[in-house]
C-alpha cells in the first residue's frame, strides 16, 4: 500500500485531473452498483455531503437515535443542511418500516416535512449489527413510494455484505446514496467514498468544495484506497470470527458482561462494571500490556477486530484482560 501511494500518478483532483482519484472513483462506483463516486476526506464528511445534497434546509432526516449522524458528527445535520433529526430508538439500532412510517411527515404551513431517511450498517453502537436484506427492501420499495431518498451510512458495509453473504452492490441496491470508509475494515489510512447517481454525484463534489474537502494532489491517499479495495475484503470473513472468539472467551471471564450471540461482525461491547475497574483503570491496565480498547460509556467498552489482528493477538488481548479483571482491586 505504501509503495502504491510513493509510485500513484497525481493531478488536480479539484478540476478532475488526478488519474488515481478517478480510477479509485470509478472501481467504487462499481463495487457499490452506482452510477458515479466522490472520494472524501472522512465518512463524515460523505454523511454530511449526502444529507445536503438529498435535501433543503428545514426539512427532517429519519435516522435511529444512536447513529453515527446524530451522536458524533458534530451536528452538522442543523449547522450545515439546516435539518432536524427526526431520532427513533432502536433497541438493536436497526429501523424498519413499521417505525419510520409514523414519523413521516408531508410539508404543511408547520413544518417542511421529512426530506431524507438515513441508515447505518453495520451500526456501530450496537455493536456492528446488520440490517436484513428483508428490511433494507422494504424500507426502499416504502420510501420510494413516498418519493423520499434514503442514504446509507456504510463505514463498514463490507462486513455487513460478509455477514450476509452478499456482494455490496445487493446492499447498495436498496439505497439512493451510500457512503463507506476506507480507513476501517479496509485498512488504508485515510478516506471515504460517497456513491450514487452521477446528478447526486455532481452535486455531492460542490458541497464538498464548501465543506473545505476538495484535494489537489489526492492520488497518494487514492492509490491506498484502491489497494484496499482489492486487497481487503477477502481478509474480512477472518475479522469476524476473531471477534466471536474474543467474545466467548471473555464472557467467561469473572466480572465482564459479554452477549456472544450480539456480536454479527467485528465489533464487540462489553460491561465491566462488574470487574471493579472504571473505564481509565481498564484501559490503563490493557495499555500497559499492549492492548487498546476504547471506553465510551461508563462501565462500558468496545473492541474491534481487523485484519491486522490474528488469533494469536486476539488471545493474547483475552490474557491481558483476565489478568487486568484479577487484579482489578489492587490497581484501583
Amino acid at each position: 500500500m505504501r509503495r502504491a501511494m510513493h509510485d500513484a500518478e497525481v493531478g488536480d483532483d479539484v478540476f478532475g485531473e488526478d488519474p488515481t482519484v478517478n480510477a479509485l472513483e470509478r472501481r467504487a462506483a462499481e463495487l457499490v452498483g452506482k452510477e458515479a463516486a466522490l472520494f472524501v476526506p472522512s465518512g463524515t464528511m460523505g454523511n454530511q455531503i449526502a444529507v445536503a445534497a438529498h435535501t433543503s434546509p428545514g426539512q427532517e432526516v429519519i435516522c435511529e437515535e444512536n447513529s453515527h449522524i446524530v451522536l458524533y458528527e458534530m451536528g452538522m445535520l442543523a449547522r450545515f443542511s439546516g435539518c432536524l433529526a427526526r431520532s427513533i430508538p432502536a433497541a438493536d439500532g436497526r429501523l424498519d418500516w413499521q417505525s419510520i412510517r409514523p414519523r413521516v411527515r408531508r410539508p404543511s404551513d408547520h413544518f417542511r416535512g421529512t426530506g431524507l431517511i438515513a441508515l447505518e450498517n453495520t451500526h456501530n453502537q450496537a455493536g456492528g449489527r446488520v440490517y436484513s436484506m428483508a428490511a433494507l427492501t422494504e424500507i426502499r420499495s416504502r420510501s420510494a413510494e413516498s418519493g423520499i431518498p434514503v442514504h446509507m451510512d456504510g463505514a463498514r458495509v463490507f462486513h455487513a455484505a460478509a455477514a450476509l453473504g452478499v456482494s455490496v452492490a445487493d446492499i447498495g441496491a436498496t439505497v439512493d446514496s451510500l457512503t463507506f470508509c476506507l480507513s476501517k475494515g479496509l485498512g488504508a489510512p485515510v478516506g471515504s467514498l460517497l456513491t450514487g447517481t452521477r446528478e447526486f454525484i455532481g452535486e455531492a463534489r460542490l458541497v464538498r468544495k464548501a465543506l473545505g474537502g476538495g484535494m489537489r494532489q489526492a492520488g497518494v491517499l487514492a492509490a491506498a484506497g484502491l489497494v484496499a479495495l482489492e486487497q481487503s475484503p477477502v481478509n474480512i470473513p477472518a475479522a469476524h470470527e476473531n471477534a466471536r472468539f474474543l467474545a466467548e472467551a471473555l464472557a467467561e471471564v469473572p466480572g465482564m458482561a459479554v452477549v456472544p450471540g450480539n456480536v454479527e461482525t467485528n465489533i464487540l461491547f462489553a460491561d465491566i462494571s462488574g470487574t471493579g475497574h472504571s473505564n481509565s483503570g481498564f484501559t490503563a491496565a490493557l495499555r500497559a500490556s499492549g492492548v487498546l480498547v476504547l471506553a465510551l460509556a461508563p462501565g462500558r467498552v468496545r473492541m474491534v477486530t481487523h485484519q491486522d489482528v490474528d488469533r494469536a493477538g486476539c488471545e493474547r488481548a483475552v490474557r491481558a484482560i483476565q489478568d487486568a479483571c484479577s487484579r482489578a482491586g489492587r490497581v484501583n
